[in-house]
C-alpha cells in the first residue's frame, strides 16, 4: 500500500511511529562503514534523521528524536557485539543515545519551519561542532571508545585522507554534518537554499584548499615487514596449537629479507619469563629470518600482579627488553566498569571474567637498522592521540596487533583494519594491523593501501614493502584543533543566547494598556 504525504504526517504524529522512525533514521550511517563500505552515502544518511528532527512539534520532541536516533545509530554500528553483550548492548545504546538529545534539540532550534538564512549558516556551524562534542564524549575508553566515528567512514577516499592529515577524522567529521545539514535544507527549505548551497560550495573549496596546500609525506626509504596471521584455532591446547602453526608460518619467511615479523594480539599465551622454552623458540626463529620478532603476550606476568597484554619484542637473544603493556582495555571485553554494580553483565554475555591490568606509558621500540616502531593493541588503534604520541615521539612505523576472532562472521574485522588507514594519513606514518584471525592490512604513509588484505579465511604470512616517510602533518603537529573550533562555536552560541535572555529580561514585561472606559465607567467591551 502506497502511502501519502498526508498519511507519513499523520503517522509521525503518532510518537511510536515517530520513535521508530528516529531509530531507524539514526541507523542508515551504518551503511558508509565497512563491511558495505557505501562511503558517498555517509554524505546524505544523516537527512532524514534531520528532517525528522526539524519536524518536532517541540524541543522536547525533538530531544527525543535526537537520543532514539543515536540509540539506533550506537546499536547499528556495533550490531555485531550482540552475540557477545546480548541485551546489555541496547542498554548501552540506550545510554549513549542520549549524547544526541542536545543535537535533536539544536537541529530544530535552527532548521525548523523556514528557517532564515541566518539560522542555516549557524546551523552550517552549530550543528556539526554539537555533533562533534557528542563523538568526543563517547570516545572516552569508559565508554567504548571512538568506534564508528563518523569522518572514518571515508578510510578509503583520497581526498578525505587528505584531509585527515590536517585536521584528523575530526574535521571529516565536521564537513560530513555540514554537508548532511546543507542537503536536508535544499530538500526541504525552497526559501534557503542560496546559503545551503553556499555552504557546500564552502566546503567544496576547504577540501580543494587541503588537497593543493596540505603537506605530503615525502617517502625516504622503505621497508620490508612481515605479518603472520594463523587464523582461527579453537579446542583444547589452543594457546600452544596456536603458537605451533605461527612458528611454522614464520619459517616461511626464511629468506625473504624481512625487517620485521609481526604477530597479533593474544598470540603467545603464557608469560615468556616462565616459558624459556617458548623464548627460545622465539629467538630461533628471529635468527633463521634474521629479523626480531614483534609477539603480543597475553598472560599472568611473572614479576607483577595481574594478567597484562603485552607487546615484547624478541631477537636472536630473546626478549630485547622493549615491552609495551596495553593502557586502553576494552569495556567489558577486558573489564568491567564498576564491577562491583555491573558485574551482573558476566552472567548475561561474554563479559570479561577479571579484569586484564593497564600499562602506564606509550613505547618507541629501536627494531635496528635505524627503524623505530609504535605498537598499539586492538581497539587502541581507533584513538588519534595515541599514534599521534607515537608518531611525535619518533616512531617511523605504526603497529596495531589485534584479534577479532569472537566476531569473525561480523563487519567488525573489516571495520578495524579500515581504521589504521586513518591513523597513517593522520600522522603521516605508515602502519600494520596484524591479526590472528583477520582482516590483516597495511597502510602507506598517506593512508593508500600497500599489498592486499588478509581476509578472516586467510592463515598464511605475508610481506609487504612498506614505504616510509617523514616529516609532520599538520594534524600531528596541531592536534584536534576542530574539537577546539567546536568548543569555541559552541561557546559563541551559548554567550549570544545568554545575552539575548538578559536583554529580554531587562526590557520587562511589555507595558499593559488600561482598558477604555465607557461612559458608565465600565470597561469597554470590543467587539460589542
Amino acid at each position: 500500500m502506497k502511502l501519502s504525504a498526508a498519511d507519513w504526517r499523520r503517522r509521525l504524529g503518532s510518537p511510536w511511529w515517530r520513535g521508530a522512525a528516529a531509530v531507524l533514521a539514526g541507523a542508515l550511517p551504518m551503511l558508509s562503514f565497512p563491511a558495505p563500505s557505501l562511503w558517498w552515502f555517509a554524505y546524505v544518511a544523516l537527512v532524514p534523521w534531520i528532517l525528522l528532527v526539524r519536524s518536532a512539534p517541540t524541543a522536547r520532541r525533538a530531544a527525543y528524536d535526537g537520543w532514539l536516533g543515536g540509540l539506533g545509530f550506537m546499536l547499528a554500528v556495533h550490531h555485531w557485539l550482540l552475540p557477545s553483550l546480548h541485551v546489555f548492548t541496547v542498554v548501552i545504546a540506550a545510554l549513549l543515545g542520549a549524547l544526541w538529545a542536545p543535537w535533536g534539540w539544536l537541529t530544530r532550534r535552527f532548521l525548523a519551519g523556514v528557517p532564515s538564512a541566518g539560522q542555516v549558516v549557524a546551523a552550517l556551524f552549530v550543528l556539526p561542532s554539537a555533533w562533534l562534542m557528542v563523538e568526543l564524549v563517547r570516545s572516552w575508553e569508559g565508554l567504548g571508545g571512538p568506534w564508528g566515528l563518523l569522518g572514518s567512514s571515508q578510510w578509503d577516499v583520497e581526498p578525505a585522507l587528505r584531509l585527515a592529515s590536517v585536521g584528523g577524522v575530526w574535521l571529516l567529521s565536521f564537513l560530513l554534518v555540514a554537508v548532511n545539514v546543507a542537503v536536508a535544507v535544499l530538500v526541504a527549505v525552497r526559501q534557503s537554499r542560496v546559503p545551503a548551497i553556499a555552504g557546500l560550495v564552502a566546503t567544496a573549496a576547504a577540501t580543494s584548499a587541503a588537497w593543493v596546500w596540505s603537506p605530503r609525506p615525502d617517502v625516504d626509504g622503505r621497508v620490508r615487514i612481515a605479518v603472520v596471521q594463523p587464523g582461527v584455532i579453537d579446542g583444547v591446547g589452543g594457546a600452544e596449537k596456536r603458537f605451533a602453526r605461527e612458528e611454522a608460518l614464520t619459517r616461511q619467511l626464511a629468506g625473504q629479507d624481512v625487517d620485521l615479523v609481526v604477530w597479533g594480539e593474544s598470540s603467545v599465551g603464557f608469560d615468556l619469563a616462565d616459558r624459556p622454552d617458548l623464548a627460545n623458540r622465539l629467538a630461533a626463529l628471529s635468527r633463521q629470518v634474521d629479523a626480531d620478532i614483534l609477539v603480543n603476550v597475553d598472560a599472568r606476568r611473572s614479576d607483577r600482579p595481574g594478567i597484562y597484554k603485552s607487546s615484547v619484542l624478541v631477537g636472536p637473544e630473546g626478549p630485547t627488553g622493549d615491552r609495551y603493556d596495553k593502557m586502553r582495555l576494552v569495556p567489558f571485553g577486558e573489564y568491567v566498569p564498576a564491577r562491583a554494580l555491573l558485574g551482573w553483565a558476566t552472567s548475561v554475555g561474554k563479559a570479561a571474567g577479571e579484569d586484564r591490568m593497564r600499562g602506564t606509558e606509550q613505547v618507541v621500540m629501536n627494531v635496528g637498522d635505524g627503524l623505530r616502531i609504535g605498537p598499539m593493541v586492538c581497539f587502541e588503534s581507533a584513538f588519534p592521540d595515541m599514534s599521534r604520541h607515537l608518531a611525535r615521539d619518533g616512531a617511523d612505523l605504526l603497529l596495531a596487533q589485534s584479534a577479532t576472532s569472537s566476531f569473525q562472521q561480523s563487519w567488525a574485522p573489516e571495520q578495524h583494519a579500515s581504521l589504521a588507514a586513518l591513523r597513517a594519513a593522520e600522522t603521516g606514518r605508515p602502519m600494520v594491523h596484524a591479526t590472528l584471525t583477520g582482516v590483516s592490512a597495511v597502510y602507506g604513509p598517506s593512508g593508500e593501501r600497500v599489498g592486499s588484505w588478509l581476509g578472516t579465511d586467510a592463515s598464511a604470512s605475508a610481506v609487504y614493502d612498506v614505504p616510509l616517510a617523514h616529516g609532520v602533518t599538520p594534524y600531528a603537529r596541531f592536534g584536534e584543533w576542530p574539537v577546539y573550533a567546536a568548543l569555541l562555536i559552541l561557546a559563541a552560541l551559548g554567550a549570544t543566547e545568554g545575552a539575548r535572555s538578559l536583554r529580554v529580561r531587562r526590557a520587562g514585561p511589555s507595558p499593559r494598556v488600561p482598558p477604555a472606559r465607557t461612559a458608565h465607567e465600565s470597561p469597554a467591551r470590543p467587539g460589542r
